[in-house]
């Protein structure tokens, strides 16, 4: 067998099977009616008498299963990739015996390391570039600005105050009419087309906006349809920002001269470069150190991850509203087109986490308490507990593993970034970095196994799935 798959028996004890084919009975017992007991209420042991223990089983064995699978990869310590094929060993033929099955199941390939200390690693020196304190400075102006009715045509960047109605084939429908609405030439607050087709209006001028729904819009009703809204320009609001001088800066900030906001702002933007320059050159180190490794992916395991990837991003669609379907629609492209192009991620993930693994046992990296404890605390919080009793929940139920997994992961990459040689590259002026896009995944940022269980904040804990 490769060694990026396992083989693992499993024996269900006897007291877990009668436990499982208990629950199955009485799942079964809904639907039954039986003398002397109203329907559903028949206790297991007559529901298993009346119909055999053979089918209670069977579907005691389909509810459980999954459950006795997890149980056997945390007692093992397999992380595994992708699903698993189960065989059954022997079932029970009657109550009081054990049960037994076997599984195979990808695992994460082992790594031939080459070098990972001392490696020279390129490392950007961030500058502040003038134009982005500009930018900045102007964002706050933005803040503090004013809108004031004027009598001309509106252009981009003014505010119109409106009255509209919404028609599809000559009659109004819900939710499309509106009053006193304020509409910010150039803020795509309504659907597509409609601010385009109202600048240059005018206070007072009725516009007919005609636009087409999406295919995808919220309101299914309207989706794909034509439709004309009745507009009345009510009033054109030019912006008026404030002037740029120390009494603005004084009002809008905690500096008494523009000279100070602007000193502070470049101040702020130049750390966040160079935390961004620190985190790149830690990623660099990881990828030189992957680089000089020798790492084994079978194609099945690295489509494997590339399928889990994708299912991971079905969830957070669906947790931000979104159907995966219509996400793959408005990509053009299938779900087994976007998992075959996410196989390169996939193979470098791969190869990241057998590394990072492979250092921290080369290493003989260990995790002492109270890392543990410190590494939980911000999960603790989130669930109104302390650490200590986390921590005692997750060994109850044999997670702390993953726990202690992770922080090794993490020590392994500051060993690993602590040790490289950092070689300055050329100053470049760049943008202040920007906030991520909610649901986006970045492909280069370093790997470590909780990246893929905190959702919620803090490291992953049983009820964070």
């Amino acid at each position: 067998m490769p060694d990026s798959r396992v083989r693992v028996e499993v024996e269900v004890p006897a007291g877990d099977v009668e436990r499982a084919a208990s629950r199955a009975a009485r799942a079964m017992a809904k639907e039954m009616r039986m003398p002397g007991f109203r329907k559903g209420k028949a206790p297991p042991s007559l529901v298993i008498r009346q119909l055999g223990f053979a089918p209670v089983l069977e579907e005691a064995i389909r509810e459980a299963l999954p459950e006795w699978y997890e149980r056997a990869l945390l007692e093992s310590g397999i992380s595994p990739i992708g699903d698993p094929s189960i065989e059954m060993v022997s079932a029970p033929e009657a109550e009081g015996e054990p049960l037994e099955f076997k599984f195979e199941v990808g695992v994460r390939p082992p790594a031939q390391l080459g070098e990972y200390k001392g490696l020279e690693v390129g490392r950007e020196e961030k500058e502040v570039d003038e134009e982005i304190v500009d930018t900045e400075v102007d964002r706050i102006r933005e803040g503090f600005a004013r809108l004031e009715p004027v009598e001309r045509a509106a252009a981009a960047g003014d505010s119109l105050l409106i009255d509209f109605e919404g028609f599809v084939d000559g009659s109004a429908f819900e939710g499309g009419k509106a009053e006193d609405y304020l509409l910010a030439l150039g803020s795509g607050q309504l659907i597509e087309g409609f601010e385009q087709q109202l600048a240059g209006a005018e206070p007072g001028a009725e516009v007919e906006v005609k636009v087409t729904f999406p295919d995808e819009y919220q309101a299914e009703h309207l989706a794909g349809e034509d439709a004309i809204f009745k507009v009345k320009v009510k009033e054109v609001r030019e912006k008026i920002l404030p002037e740029l001088d120390d009494e603005f800066a004084s009002d809008a900030s905690e500096f008494e001269t523009v000279e100070e906001l602007r000193a502070d702002i470049s101040e702020k933007v130049g750390g966040a470069l160079n935390s961004r320059a620190e985190e790149d050159f830690r990623i660099a180190a990881v990828d030189a150190a992957v680089e000089a490794a020798t790492v084994e992916l079978p194609d099945e395991l690295v489509t494997a991850r590339a399928t889990e990837r994708w299912e991971r991003m079905e969830r957070q669609l669906a947790q931000q509203g979104m159907d995966p379907n219509a996400f793959l629609q408005m990509q053009g492209k299938t779900r087994e087109e976007l998992i075959e192009e996410s196989k390169p991620d996939a193979a470098k993930e791969l190869k990241r986490e057998a590394v990072v693994t492979a250092i921290a046992e080369a290493e003989a990296i260990e995790v002492s308490e109270e890392e543990m404890v410190e590494a939980l605390e911000h999960s603790a919080e989130h669930e109104r507990t302390t650490p200590e009793k986390l921590l005692e929940r997750l060994r109850q139920n044999g997670r702390d593993a993953m726990i202690r997994d992770d922080i090794r992961a993490r020590k392994a990459i500051e060993l690993v970034a602590d040790a490289a040689v950092a070689v300055p590259l050329a100053p470049v002026a760049e943008e202040a970095p920007a906030e991520p896009e909610a649901g986006a995944e970045g492909a280069d940022e370093i790997w470590t196994p909780e990246k893929e269980r905190e959702k919620a904040g803090g490291l992953w804990t049983p009820d964070s799935d």
